[in-house]
């Protein structure tokens, strides 16, 4: 049983085009699959669904995760951090996180 405390969608604190942050974790090893927008409706129906749903900025418009390239992602966890503007989505993916086709976005490291 989950004992964190619960926040609710009303708590949270968008940015002035109603946007927040979602950093994108597998819940099965931890490592950080790709970084992505929300807004309310997304995260509403995010939780409805079980499934991701995020707001993408360059075509202004919801997004599932997977609808297109089959790389669906069930959230098992949505956690918030503690200024309540960015979130921590820890999901089962299935396929890439990547559009590129890699199953992280952070396939490559920065570097001299």
């Amino acid at each position: 049983m989950n004992t964190l405390p619960v926040v609710d969608l009303d708590a949270l604190r968008l940015d002035e085009r109603g946007l927040i942050p979602v950093i994108v974790q597998d819940a099965e090893n931890g490592d950080v699959l790709m970084f992505a927008w929300s807004n309310r409706e997304a995260l509403e129906r995010t939780l409805a669904e079980g499934r991701m749903v995020y707001w993408s900025r360059s075509r202004e418009e919801l997004w599932r995760k997977g609808d297109t390239s089959g790389h669906v992602q069930h959230w098992e966890e949505i956690r918030v951090d503690c200024d309540e503007d960015v979130l921590l989505a820890r999901v089962h993916q299935q396929g890439a996180a990547c559009h590129t086709g890699e199953r992280s976005c952070f396939f490559r490291r920065l570097g001299a």
